[in-house]
């Protein structure tokens, strides 16, 4: 009887018993099955979307410019890149089933992409990625993937079992994005701290992912090497060496966190703003079609001119501004020393604006660019004395990532895959990044949410003159 006792509680608490009779269900190990299946298909149809994405983008901002003559993109170049951007978006959102995919500021989450928007999610991140939109291609080629899977299991499975749904796309979404952040575990711990699951439930979500997140790796491997594409994944091919993290480290690593978690949360508040401006609110009524047609496009030429700006104010390309930025990370973290501070500043400040629009009005990912930014502010940061580039650089990774997406554990792990061989010795610094970072955002997002709840006038009082209670 106790033991009995004690399997029953087991299994309630989601101890080894419960987990083990999630594993040992004949319709889990088939969804195991359909998951290593649908991962071979869904990683391919991954590696086409984001070689052709990669391939168009290289066009559009070096081989064009070479064609007409110029030594690279020149700083207007952004303005019609924005604009047709824009242009052939418009159709995509009003036209197509799924209006382009979810609008970047509202996240990654949400329901499974149905089958039928994944057209109109393709096409969209193609009229916007490669033309210049500051964001990336992570959502798209989570929609894509979630979308592949679906489509590749009967309609009547899915209604017989709902939860089959959100288990098999999360496992495509897994799979299209097993490489881009440099890492197919970045993928896997990104669903599960996304997922807010616990015990069994957990294990049978995270299980399927993880799979089709390795098999969607080895099918990236093998095809980039067989067929010589670039991916663009997110990758950091040479970081400065460090040491064991010392006291300095913290003590500005702290105030860097802030620093980007702060900017971070701008953007994003930018980004809910101009989506009102674009979609309409609760408070207000929904735009016409050709309003919201004007709006878009007005949208990305402003994105444009955050970019120009970069350029005017910089003499440098505005490449580097643009895109969803994982070049010029590249870039910043192979020499940090190279980049006068008056130029990061001013990539901060026009990337974060353009990226702040972009995530309100375009289509695409919001991960990458806020990357860019959190090392720009590091590496800015990096001179100060008792300090160094590596520690700046590996706090803004790591605060960046925390304060976008949410998800602290996710972060710090990205931020170690991308640091490579001297992940083990920032671990301390990024964690502590990480977590300040997380807090500080949801504090400034609580006192927004306070203040926009808050009666917009004094509240009736009483006779006395004091505020009137209840």
């Amino acid at each position: 009887m106790p033991e009995q006792t004690g399997q029953q509680s087991g299994q309630r608490s989601g101890g080894p018993d419960a987990v083990r009779a999630v594993l040992l269900k004949k319709g889990y190990l088939f969804l195991l099955l359909i998951s290593s299946l649908v991962g071979i298909p869904v990683s391919l149809a991954a590696f086409g979307f984001v070689s052709l994405e990669h391939e168009l983008q290289h066009w559009v901002w070096e081989s064009l410019p070479q064609t007409l003559g110029l030594d690279r993109a020149p700083w207007w170049w952004p303005l019609p890149a924005l604009l047709l951007a824009g242009l052939l978006l418009v159709p995509v959102v009003i036209r197509l089933p799924g209006r382009g995919g979810h609008i970047p500021v509202d996240g990654l989450g949400g329901p499974p992409t149905l089958p039928k928007a994944v057209p109109g999610v393709v096409l969209a991140a193609l009229a916007c990625l490669p033309l210049g939109v500051v964001l990336g291609p992570e959502a798209p080629l989570m929609a894509l993937g979630s979308g592949l899977a679906l489509l590749a299991v009967r309609p009547a499975w899915l209604t017989a079992k709902p939860q089959l749904a959100p288990v098999l796309g999360a496992a495509g979404s897994t799979a299209a994005i097993s490489t881009i952040f440099g890492s197919p575990l970045v993928a896997a711990v990104m669903i599960i701290e996304a997922a807010g699951l616990g015990g069994p439930q957990l294990t049978a979500l995270i299980l399927p992912c993880l799979l089709a997140s390795g098999i969607g790796a080895l099918v990236f491997t093998g095809f980039g090497h067989w067929t010589g594409l670039s991916i663009g994944a997110l990758s950091l091919p040479s970081v400065p060496p460090s040491g064991i993290p010392d006291p300095g480290d913290f003590l500005w690593g702290i105030p860097v966190a802030i620093v980007v978690a702060t900017i971070c949360v701008a953007g994003r508040s930018l980004g809910g703003r101009v989506k009102g401006y674009v979609t309409g609110g609760p408070d207000r009524p929904p735009p016409t079609v050709r309003t919201t047609a004007v709006r878009t496009v007005l949208c990305a030429v402003a994105v444009g001119v955050c970019i120009s700006a970069y350029a005017l104010l910089t003499g440098r390309s505005p490449e580097e501004a643009a895109l969803s930025g994982q070049i010029t990370l590249a870039n910043v973290a192979a020499d940090p020393a190279s980049w006068p501070v008056g130029v990061l500043v001013a990539l901060v400040l026009c990337k974060g604006l353009g990226w702040g629009i972009a995530l309100g009005s375009m289509r695409g990912g919001p991960i990458f660019p806020a990357l860019l930014i959190g090392a720009a502010v590091g590496v800015a940061c990096g001179a100060l004395p008792g300090f160094g580039y590596t520690p700046g650089l590996a706090a803004g990774l790591a605060a960046s990532g925390a304060a976008v997406t949410r998800l602290p554990v996710t972060s710090t792990v990205l931020a170690s895959a991308l640091l490579g061989a001297d992940s083990a010795n920032a671990m301390p610094l990024l964690i502590v990044a990480s977590v300040t970072a997380f807090v500080v955002g949801e504090v400034i997002r609580g006192v927004g949410r306070r203040r926009a709840a808050a009666p917009l006038g004094p509240g009736p009082r009483t006779e006395a003159g004091r505020p009137a209670e209840g």
